[in-house]
């Protein structure tokens, strides 16, 4: 078996073996598996069956990190997007009145889209004009991003109306044990002990099954404390019967329903390029031109994730930013995304044990993939300020807006227009006058 994945996967041409691979995907789907039930959260307020999209948002998740795996042999695994579910939610549904069917229908036919784009090599292209430096900073800015989730999952950052965010109380036993399990995550890594982030994950979710037992992690569900212990082992998979393959085309035809599918299609777009810029950076798989080989058949796993989706009736399934940390725990294959993969069809199945590790047990791998990630950042030229503002911009924006594609816009827009105005044409790729439009009219409207 092993010399079987070594080939198929191409293991030892990576550097790493099986070992490192499985870990490193165990690393991926702990930092991730709160989309389980996160996703149907949001989605449920529209009315869809909060069962059903457990299932639902397991199966689209390993459909979609599957193919990255076999097709790509990428270590990136893909789940319902966070921002989009609630766009889809809050946005189409409540807001613009259109029924969640509807909504599946406007991200089934943005799948579609995005597979004919992927065929045609048009996301292929926008990706290879991105200049290097804007590359560097998205790495450097999802660092930085995952940090601020992994920092308010641990009730470190709070949400302040003054200052919109400020401190938390850290004498609250949550942000304790975040800050106890970085610690030792740092240095289980300077120790050079193998799936130290996952160790890591494992160790402060031990220590606050420990704070339960004694009595000082207090539960309380009001204010987000809950349980540690598991209510059983195994359960029977919800039935997907009440929201499988319900599409409504009847508003396929309106201003409104175009604009819903440009602005799911936009921000899928630019959150997945910007993803898979910020992990492969990470990873070392960028050529010195800065372009990613098989990025077609990553590109094209996305979208088959998000059609798929769709028919299984979730939202956008895109590539997800926590895949950082199977890669910063050695994941270089597609044996780390076939691993999360399988997790997540196993989850289904062993969901009370999974539904039990808390956000302050990821949120120390988080906070250490958000330092890694600062790496890059010494390779931004910040003497040319052409270069610099632009990089700067883009670092900044991504945690403050909470958004990666909105970080990349105002990165986009601000290198043409500073390049343009300070004569250095010749430093923009054409496309990047297309992608700069796309992000000023996607900021209109």
């Amino acid at each position: 078996m092993k010399s079987f994945l070594d080939s198929f996967f191409k293991l030892k041409e990576n550097n790493t073996n099986v070992k490192t691979e499985v870990m490193a995907g165990i690393t991926t789907f702990m930092t991730m598996a709160y989309i389980l039930i996160v996703n149907p959260s949001i989605l449920s307020v529209t009315g869809m069956d909060f069962n059903a999209l457990i299932t639902a948002t397991a199966i689209a998740a390993a459909i979609g990190t599957f193919f990255m795996a076999i097709f790509a042999n990428y270590p990136f695994a893909l789940a319902p997007g966070m921002g989009l579910n609630a766009y889809f939610a809050y946005v189409v549904v409540l807001q613009m009145g259109y029924s969640w069917e509807i909504a599946l229908t406007a991200i089934f036919v943005e799948g579609i889209i995005f597979i004919l784009l992927s065929f045609f090599n048009v996301r292929e292209a926008l990706f290879n004009a991105i200049p290097s430096t804007l590359k560097k900073a998205v790495g450097v800015g999802i660092g930085l991003f995952i940090t601020f989730i992994g920092l308010q999952n641990a009730g470190v950052i709070v949400g302040n109306q003054a200052t919109l965010v400020g401190l938390g109380s850290l004498k609250s036993i949550t942000a304790i044990l975040t800050l106890v399990g970085v610690i030792i995550t740092v240095v289980m890594i300077v120790k050079k002990v193998r799936g130290a982030i996952l160790w890591g994950i494992l160790i402060t979710y031990l220590l606050g099954l420990i704070s339960q037992f004694a009595g000082i992690y207090v539960v309380n569900p009001d204010i987000g404390m809950y349980s540690l212990i598991p209510s059983g082992i195994i359960s029977a998979p919800p039935s997907l019967e009440p929201i499988f393959f319900k599409f409504d085309f009847a508003q396929m035809l309106s201003l409104d329903f175009v604009i819903v599918i440009f602005t799911f299609l936009f921000v899928d777009l630019f959150d997945t390029l910007g993803t898979l810029i910020g992990v492969s950076t990470k990873a070392g798989f960028l050529t010195k031109e800065g372009k990613l080989p098989k990025i077609k058949q990553a590109l094209l796993a996305d979208a088959v994730a998000t059609t798929a989706g769709a028919v299984l009736g979730t939202s956008t399934t895109t590539t997800y930013v926590e895949s950082a940390s199977g890669v910063a725990d050695g994941g270089r294959t597609g044996l780390t995304a076939f691993t999360t993969g399988v997790l997540f069809i196993l989850a289904l199945v062993f969901s009370p044990v999974i539904s039990v590790i808390p956000a302050f047990a990821t949120a120390p791998a988080l906070i250490v993939v958000g330092l890694f990630m600062m790496e890059h950042v010494v390779d931004i030229d910040f003497n040319d300020y052409t270069e610099a503002l632009p990089a700067f911009l883009t670092i900044l924006m991504m945690p403050l807006a909470y958004s990666i594609s909105d970080g990349l816009a105002f990165g986009g827009i601000s290198y043409v227009l500073v390049k343009l105005l300070s004569g250095k044409r010749k430093d923009i790729h054409p496309v990047m006058y297309i992608i700069a439009l796309m992000f000023i009219v996607y900021f209109i409207f």
